[in-house]
């Protein structure tokens, strides 16, 4: 009965006001699976909805609020130790995803949660930010030894950094895809149009287009869908912000996605967005992006799959064919990132092996 009520309240939150008792309960269930409570409270209070929450739920929004200003405080803290941690780093060093929104003033840092924060360096200057970093108190994180060298022979970036304190978590990235992806765009092409930050001397952000592209290659390029919904959330406030300041934005980030192989990407973004959260945009950009759009079989596959794994990890919306459809999304996006002949056997050893290794060490 309340399947889509979370998305029902993204796109229309004066709808709120006739809701039941038991549809607020499932709301606030399904918001907080898929990491958009504090957000869904923002923007309730930027729409001046605050009172259509009932006084017994109104608790909930206040907590998911408290966390999120204390995340947002500890990504401002870990920014200032990673601008003076990598001060001599002589190449730029750019940060990715929600810390990027933070830093850069985005709207849709208002609310956001994160896990941790990404950077983006090049790779011949990758070995001393490393080093840097693990100086400043961020050594790798527990994997196995498996892990580790899958992550420097055929991953985009190092394993994860832990800070030894604080237990803050840094993923320091030389591109936006593995080597072995299918699609490789070019890193030197993001740096050169990387926007330098004037309160964060020393950090950059990608450009507008190019930080759209990247949350949605992250976005369709990860079999992890369990925040989905909050990647799609993003991507819809990324390009509203985007297209209300620059009336050529869409001519240009269609351009932009074809000159870096990720028009596909781009496709399903706005796809799923619109279908979504009614994401607006001009009927032209879709027709742009035709040459990058799948055939009518795949793309019906890819909506079956997509319309229920980007939905809230919670029962309230899970349905007969939802981790069917889940494990499909974990898939592609392994056949996206490796050819077969890496891809099995890697599958194969995290079935297979790893479960085995994991449980020796408990």
């Amino acid at each position: 009965m309340f399947r889509n009520v979370l998305l029902q309240a993204l796109k229309t939150p004066a709808s709120l006001s006739m809701l039941s008792m038991e549809g607020w309960d499932v709301l606030v269930r399904q918001a907080r699976a898929a990491g958009l409570l504090s957000r869904l409270s923002h923007q309730l209070q930027g729409m001046g909805l605050a009172n259509v929450v009932p006084p017994q739920i109104r608790w909930h929004f206040e907590a998911a609020d408290t966390l999120a200003l204390k995340q947002l405080t500890a990504v401002r803290r870990e920014l200032l130790a990673i601008q003076e941690a990598l001060a001599d780093l002589p190449g730029p060093v750019v940060v990715l995803k929600g810390a990027a929104y933070v830093a850069a003033r985005l709207p849709n840092a208002e609310g956001r949660l994160f896990n941790d924060i990404d950077l983006l360096v090049p790779r011949a200057q990758l070995s001393q930010a490393e080093s840097a970093l693990m100086l400043a108190g961020w050594h790798p994180a527990p994997l196995s030894d498996y892990d580790r060298r899958y992550y420097r022979r055929w991953m985009h970036e190092i394993p994860p950094l832990q800070h030894a304190i604080r237990e803050t978590v840094i993923d320091l990235h030389h591109a936006i895809l593995p080597e072995t992806a299918r699609y490789r765009p070019d890193p030197s092409q993001l740096f050169a149009r990387a926007v330098a930050l004037s309160d964060w001397p020393g950090l950059a952000v990608l450009s507008p287009e190019d930080r759209i592209l990247h949350s949605a290659t992250h976005l369709f390029h990860d079999g992890e869908l369990a925040h989905g919904l909050r990647d799609l959330s993003d991507l819809d406030l990324l390009i509203r912000d985007a297209a209300a300041r620059d009336a050529n934005f869409w001519m240009q980030l269609a351009k932009r996605a074809d000159t870096l192989q990720l028009g596909r990407s781009l496709y399903y973004a706005l796809r799923y967005t619109r279908h979504f959260l009614d994401t607006p945009m001009p009927d032209t950009v879709l027709e742009m992006l035709r040459p990058a759009a799948p055939a009518r079989l795949t793309r019906a596959l890819m909506d079956a799959v997509f319309s229920r794994a980007l939905l809230p990890d919670h029962a309230s919306c899970d349905g007969s064919c939802t981790p069917v459809a889940r494990l499909a999304a974990y898939v592609r996006a392994h056949w996206l990132r490796m050819p077969a002949h890496l891809l099995i056997p890697h599958l194969l050893h995290k079935a297979l092996i790893s479960p085995h290794l994991e449980s020796r060490h408990t």
